[in-house]
């Protein structure tokens, strides 16, 4: 063979090369823009029901027109419509602090109060909802539901007649305990330990909680409160914004392997969050730091000392995470006890704005789906994700209680 047909023959095999290569290229970019396509299909195709939006806190703190597109906050009408987000819980925050002062009550039903006025004020865009079948109902005419689920335990004030009256007022979960230890259960961020588990009054609360329909949320309590619940509930419980501590073990708002395989015993569902505090143990571990600096130093966070200091030390210190972060907490509760034990609970509005990249906001969804298509998820595990997994928990909950004869319809 000649010398000037070898090259002739390299430089076509060359020419090959490149445009395969090529080719392979818009291959790959055609696929991520068909998967991204379809992220965004399947976040309008599919209810997507979050387990806990603090809405209500945002707006006590600063009222808004949340119906139209708002300057602050992660939520609004534009922007759920936006992601697909259909069914968001309503979160009725109530702090800590009122477990001694008092009040607790009383501020539950105001911010009840304020859920129920973003519906009646913007009829054709939000309605409330007390069961699957009121969302359900909802979607189907265009509207986003408000469910409600109410963050401490507190405001029952230590009357189990209080469960059957935030039942009719709407309620369909509570956390059991917030920051600090109550009359109900021990929570995570408490070392006190003041009950080491749930308490005699919490045993009866649970119980009660089972009969009238409302589903137990184990966020935000002790690991033996947690183990207590398990043993008591007649009915399967939710985390309604908790992730995994294997990836944050300083973490102990988020639940060990052996939680998460107990919750899926009881057939419940932990839902992940988006918070960088929950997904990344270096903030957690920052965040232990500054406690131990504030308590060495007998100062309170909220003193201008203390703010100066955080601000800088946060600045000197900054962590971050990003939505692929979120997907491996879903990966490995998958892994751990399968697709039928996961949902989203993204504490949107709750966490300052420390959310992971990619998923700032309501209208961010089709990312998460994105993201998890690309790790081979089908639609019908996208599906379970986005709201089939929490309706069969809340399904259940509420036939429980109908078998029990003591549920109510709330209004």
């Amino acid at each position: 063979m000649s010398v000037k047909l070898k090259c002739s023959l390299l430089f076509i095999y060359s020419l090959l090369i490149i445009s395969f290569a090529a080719c392979t290229s818009d291959h790959k970019q055609a696929s991520e823009e068909e998967l991204r396509k379809q992220a965004q299909e399947l976040a309008q195709k599919y209810i997507i029901t979050d387990g806990h939006i603090d809405v209500p806190y945002r707006l006590n703190a600063k009222m808004e027109d949340v119906s139209v597109r708002t300057q602050q906050g992660e939520f609004d009408y534009v922007r759920a419509r936006a992601g697909g987000l259909d069914a968001p819980f309503m979160s009725i925050y109530v702090d800590a602090v009122y477990q001694a002062k008092g009040g607790a009550k009383a501020a539950a039903d105001s911010l009840i109060d304020l859920v129920e006025n973003i519906a009646k004020k913007s009829p054709d865009k939000f309605a409330l909802a007390y069961s699957v079948a009121d969302v359900e109902k909802n979607t189907q005419a265009g509207k986003i539901s408000l469910p409600m689920g109410m963050e401490n335990g507190a405001p029952i004030e230590s009357k189990i007649e209080n469960v059957d009256h935030f039942y009719k007022r709407g309620i369909r979960y509570i956390t059991l305990a917030h920051s600090k230890d109550n009359f109900i259960c021990d929570s995570a961020t408490d070392t006190t330990h003041t009950w080491n588990g749930v308490s005699p009054l919490g045993e009866q609360i649970i119980g009660r909680m089972n009969q009238v329909g409302i589903m137990v949320d184990v966020s935000h309590i002790s690991d033996s409160s947690f183990y207590d619940v398990m043993r008591l509930t007649k009915a399967p419980v939710i985390a309604s914004h908790s992730s995994c501590r294997h990836f944050t073990p300083d973490q102990t708002r988020n639940m060990t392997d052996d939680m998460i395989r107990k919750l899926a015993a009881n057939k419940g569902v932990i839902q992940i969050c988006f918070g960088t505090y929950f997904l990344n143990n270096e903030s957690i571990k920052n965040d232990n730091y500054i406690k131990k600096w504030l308590k060495e130093n007998n100062i309170q966070r909220t003193d201008s000392t203390a703010v100066a200091y955080i601000k800088q030390f946060n600045e000197a210190h900054t962590v971050t995470s990003d939505i692929s972060q979120v997907a491996d907490h879903i990966d490995h509760v998958v892994k751990l006890v399968g697709i039928e034990y996961v949902g989203i609970g993204s504490d949107f509005d709750g966490v300052e704005g420390k959310l992971a990249k990619g998923l700032e906001d309501v209208s961010k969804y089709p990312n998460l789906i994105y993201e998890l298509l690309k790790r081979g998820y089908s639609e019908e595990d996208i599906r379970k994700i986005c709201y089939t997994n929490v309706f069969r928990v809340w399904s259940e909950v509420e036939r429980i209680a109908k078998e029990q004869g003591t549920s109510k319809v709330g209004s």
